[in-house]
């Protein structure tokens, strides 16, 4: 009975605690600010394209209160984090980035700066399923 009560406190705890608050968004994705207008996704663990759209989108909503229409612009593409020192991650704004090109209408693997979605449809990303794993 007490490991049953262990369980439940640690469960509502856990259930209690809102994701963005840990740094961590859905599926293990790290958000962390680098500075007023920028953040970063680092990936921990699944490290697919839509996994740091849907992570950008959670950071949006949760942490800077972007309504569901408000564009998620990518600032940098793959780099190492500004941030932490990991080695990859990449850079969101709810801002247009300075001198890039807003017009990135080519179908791209990765991210290229200029490149945006809106929150609802970064959002939608979270609930794709994967087809192969990684």
């Amino acid at each position: 009975m007490k490991q049953v009560m262990t369980y439940a406190a640690l469960a509502a705890f856990v259930l209690t605690t809102p994701l963005s608050a840990a740094g961590f968004a859905r599926f293990g994705f790290q958000t962390v600010s680098v500075n007023a207008n920028v953040y970063e996704v680092i990936p921990r663990g699944r490290n697919d394209v839509d996994g740091y759209w849907c992570a950008a989108a959670d950071y949006a909503r949760r942490t800077l209160g972007a309504g569901w229409k408000q564009p998620i612009y990518v600032v940098r593409g793959y780099g190492p984090s500004e941030a932490t020192g990991r080695r990859t991650a990449v850079q969101f704004s709810v801002s247009p980035p300075p001198g890039v090109d807003l017009n990135v209408r080519s179908i791209n693997v990765g991210f290229v700066a200029g490149q945006s979605r809106s929150v609802q449809s970064a959002n939608a990303l979270c609930y794709r399923r994967q087809i192969f794993d990684d």
